[in-house]
């Protein structure tokens, strides 16, 4: 098959990302390119703590904690007053169900399929009157609906679940899944680590209630840094008890007699968040935001389909969903003994990544499809000797 060269968005924007001319990356589901925007912006983050000290935080860092609100809140058609920024999934979800009421409705709904932080949080409420119940895949790519339609009723309080699933690239029906949460008077998360990025989003259209996203993958803001949204009308019904001097409503009084939740969704954020991380993520973004979604999951798509009839021509079959349609991403390669594979690969030059079971391969908007040869050789030549 031949190589053919890069097209026009990709030969635009490989500059942009020196780490390119080091190896063979095909890893954006684990970690996105460091950007020369976010080297830039974290520079600047360091010159302003060089030149200002602590009077950045009034001048500067809070206009760019403003900045990356409002970028976010475009990326998935939300408001800027309903985007919180928190350092992890994991802190978001405690911040979350420290909200929620387990007393009446205990159920929370998840799948295997999810990232084990989701299930993880509900576990260890488990005092606290949480109930898990943990809906099974029979084809290790998706969930069907109709699980979730037989899960959800009168005792649920919450499903979180995943828009697109970390081990398979599967795009769930999130619109789906809410309406099934909302008909049983139940609210809808989703983690959309996998997804904000590389696929249109509107939380919006879909109706969900808290979505939840971050830099490090296909957002290219690096670690330290998640955005939470939660629906305009659901913000005054919550209120946290994992919480912090951010979340207060004049945060600068200082006042340690009374304790008053801004009103907007700053008042899920718990603390001083990482600055360096919220200019590397606000840069990152501006690249998706000058792109275009729609144009970066369209060529995405036409990556993945090229990858993947290269990895048939030289005989390997990864492991997809029927409806191509549905898939975003993230492509799964079954193999024995994926982490040796994936340790000499990098030896070679190739970064991918592993999940049990499958080699994970990840080609985004500023990769080539000589890049997707190269890959396929090294696994070639790795797997057989």
């Amino acid at each position: 098959m031949p190589h053919p060269t890069p097209n026009s968005l990709t030969a635009r924007w490989r500059p942009e990302f020196p780490g390119l001319e080091r190896s063979v990356y095909m890893n954006t589901c684990s970690l996105g390119q460091l950007s020369r925007r976010s080297m830039d912006g974290m520079q600047r983050f360091q010159e302003q703590w060089l030149s200002y000290g602590a009077s950045a935080w009034y001048e500067l860092w809070l206009g760019e904690m403003a900045d990356a609100r409002a970028r976010f809140a475009r990326l998935i058609n939300a408001q800027p007053h309903e985007i919180a920024i928190l350092p992890s999934v994991g802190v978001a979800l405690s911040v979350i169900g420290s909200s929620l009421d387990f007393s009446i409705r205990p159920e929370v709904v998840v799948t295997e399929l999810d990232f084990p932080t989701i299930p993880y949080q509900w576990m260890a409420r488990g005092e606290e009157g949480a109930e898990l119940r943990l809906l099974a895949s029979t084809d290790r790519v998706q969930v069907p609906l109709e699980r979730f339609a037989q899960a959800i009723g009168p005792r649920t309080g919450l499903v979180a679940t995943t828009h697109v699933l970390f081990t398979s690239g599967w795009v769930q029906e999130i619109a789906a899944i809410a309406r099934l949460a909302h008909d049983a008077g139940s609210l809808c998360l989703v983690d959309g680590y996998q997804a904000a990025g590389q696929i249109p989003v509107d939380v919006k259209a879909a109706d969900v209630d808290v979505y939840i996203s971050g830099g490090l993958k296909w957002l290219l803001g690096g670690p330290g840094i998640v955005f939470m949204y939660v629906r305009e009308e659901l913000i005054p019904q919550l209120h946290p008890t994992t919480t912090g001097w951010f979340a207060a409503k004049d945060m600068f009084k200082f006042n340690p007699e009374r304790f008053e939740m801004a009103e907007d969704a700053r008042r899920f954020e718990p603390g001083t968040p990482a600055v360096a991380a919220v200019y590397a993520a606000n840069a990152g973004m501006s690249i998706i935001e000058e792109i275009g979604v729609e144009t970066i999951r369209a060529r995405t798509a036409k990556l993945d389909a090229d990858l993947i009839q290269r990895l048939r021509t030289a005989g390997l079959e990864p492991r997809l969903p029927g409806d191509m349609a549905r898939h975003a991403g993230i492509v799964m390669l079954p193999v024995d003994a994926p982490a040796a594979a994936v340790k000499a690969l990098k030896e070679r030059g190739i970064i991918i990544d592993y999940r049990p079971g499958a080699l994970r391969l990840s080609p985004y908007f500023y990769n080539t499809e000589a890049e997707n040869q190269a890959l396929v050789d090294g696994i070639v030549e790795v797997l057989r000797g």
